[in-house]
């Protein structure tokens, strides 16, 4: 089951930051600070359950004329078993309607896994929050 949700949502919104802490700030060291940022309450949050557990999230918002998807995680004992190809098809299924070019900045590790969704790479690649990455996108005029 997938939930969507806005940080007004409090609990469900509670449930994405203790997944993102696991993942994000406790296994990759990346500042609380930084993780946790002015753009929540700015984008449409997305939590995948196992049951009644909340394995994943994810989250998208508008920039400019372009839509950024960001923080992708899944619990370290849920990864490679296809949870996160349901929730990004879930937030695909949401964001391409709108129309417009969709992108998101993936970890090297995590470049296979966007690519076989469709995204394609671009550009050089560059650190953000010590971990390095790829700009990836999808372009809306090569899937109308």
């Amino acid at each position: 089951m997938i939930k969507t949700f806005f940080t007004s949502d409090k609990d469900l919104f509670q449930e994405a930051r203790n997944i993102r802490e696991i993942v994000f700030v406790i296994e990759q060291e990346v500042a609380e600070e930084e993780e946790f940022d002015e753009f929540e309450d700015l984008s449409k949050h997305f939590l995948i359950f196992d049951g009644d557990k909340s394995i994943g999230t994810a989250r998208w918002r508008h920039i400019a004329d372009k839509i950024k998807l960001e923080r992708f995680a899944i619990l370290k004992e849920y990864r490679n078993l296809g949870w996160g190809e349901k929730i990004l098809k879930a937030v695909l299924e949401e964001v391409l309607p709108i129309g417009k070019d969709i992108y998101l900045h993936a970890q090297l590790r995590a470049i296979p896994f966007y690519e076989r969704q469709g995204f394609k790479k671009v550009g050089e690649m560059f650190s953000e929050c010590n971990i390095d990455h790829y700009k990836m996108v999808i372009e809306q005029n090569e899937n109308v």
